[in-house]
């Protein structure tokens, strides 16, 4: 059956008016606004601020398609993904009626947000060596299930998950499969960005917080099918991202070669910090990594995580999650960052 995305859209975000203004409705730079209720004269600061921003984000989706190989039509900018999860269970999913399926041990974010919005989870575990099984997943689906969502590479497991099983997935549910590459400039596998076009039911999202430095800015990012992004932009805030985010997203993206910069420096870290902390006898095992962070298997995670915070040195302690018992994720900072860890790690 082919994927229809009106079956799975909430009767009343179908009949919703989204709030316009009038500067969605004039598309010109130039001109004297007196629509918006501003401060004409000014701000309290000597830069403008005064001005609401694009709610649109077009010059940043404009920079930015190219990079991504997409049309501008098919970029959500959110603050932060949270904005892109949170609006997934709000615009598909029905308080109390609908779920969405999760992979545990996974990004904790999907979890909250959907207790927020009043959906129920279905949990489907990864395997012992953190990967999905598509069959399993799709055996879990029942006739209220709207989204599945999977991480990869996973938060905090650090892999990538198969890029068979996804596709399986994607293929054969006729829900929302969103995909969160948040960690993907990291990873050695490919993105599912090029296929896009091939699946009417993906949204991927992305970020500016980790790769490119940028977490500060709160500005995530969901790709997907035109008709899929319309409607996010129909429930989101009218002016979501602020001027000054949009301003220095665009400065980031015409300097993309030191975000490529920072994620060659931060993966040649990442190396020498599991070659390091291999040695230490109370590591048991270290997981393969397709992030910016490891998690290590330990003999005592909360006690090693004690001792590093009376240290002043703050890793996760993934210790009590399902999988990751006795497990920390730490992630890979600056060279001298990680001597300062290794500093701590060998004196425990």
């Amino acid at each position: 059956m082919p994927f229809d995305l009106q079956s799975i859209l909430r009767e009343n975000i179908k009949t919703l008016k989204p709030y316009t203004s009038a500067r969605d409705e004039y598309k010109g730079k130039e001109g004297t606004f007196l629509d918006a209720n501003e401060n004409a004269f000014g701000s309290a600061t000597d830069a403008l601020h005064n001005r609401y921003p694009d709610p649109l984000q077009w010059e940043v989706k404009k920079a930015l398609a190219p990079l991504k190989g997409l049309n501008p039509e098919n970029i959500f900018i959110g603050n932060g993904s949270d904005e892109a999860i949170d609006l997934l269970f709000r615009c598909f999913c029905r308080p109390g009626v609908d779920n969405v399926i999760i992979t545990p041990p996974t990004y904790g974010m999907y979890e909250v947000s959907a207790n927020i919005n009043d959906i129920s989870l279905k949990k489907v575990m990864l395997s012992p060596d953190f990967e999905i099984n598509a069959n399993e997943i799709l055996t879990t689906v029942d006739g209220n299930t709207r989204a599945i969502i999977l991480c990869s590479p996973n938060n905090p497991t650090g892999n990538c998950l198969s890029g068979a099983e996804i596709e399986k997935i994607i293929k054969n549910f006729n829900g929302i499969v969103a995909l969160d590459e948040a960690y993907i400039d990291f990873a050695t596998d490919r993105s599912f960005l090029p296929r896009l076009k091939e699946f009417p039911n993906l949204m991927i999202m992305q970020t500016f917080s980790k790769a490119w430095g940028m977490a500060n800015l709160r500005l995530g990012l969901a790709f997907a099918s035109v008709e899929i992004i319309n409607i996010l932009n129909k429930v989101k805030p009218p002016y979501n991202i602020s001027g000054l985010s949009q301003q220095l997203a665009l400065e980031a993206i015409k300097n993309s070669a030191k975000k490529d910069a920072y994620v060659k420096a931060i993966l040649e870290q990442r190396a020498l910090l599991i070659k390091e902390i291999e040695r230490l006898s109370f590591v048991l095992k270290i997981y393969p990594s397709d992030a910016n962070f490891i998690l290590v298997k330990t003999t005592d995670g909360k006690k090693i995580y004690d001792y590093l915070v009376d240290n002043k040195v703050i890793v996760r302690d993934r210790s009590t999650v399902k999988l990751c018992e006795g497990c920390l994720r730490i992630t890979v900072g600056t060279e001298k960052e990680n001597a300062i860890l290794l500093e701590a790690l060998r004196g425990y």
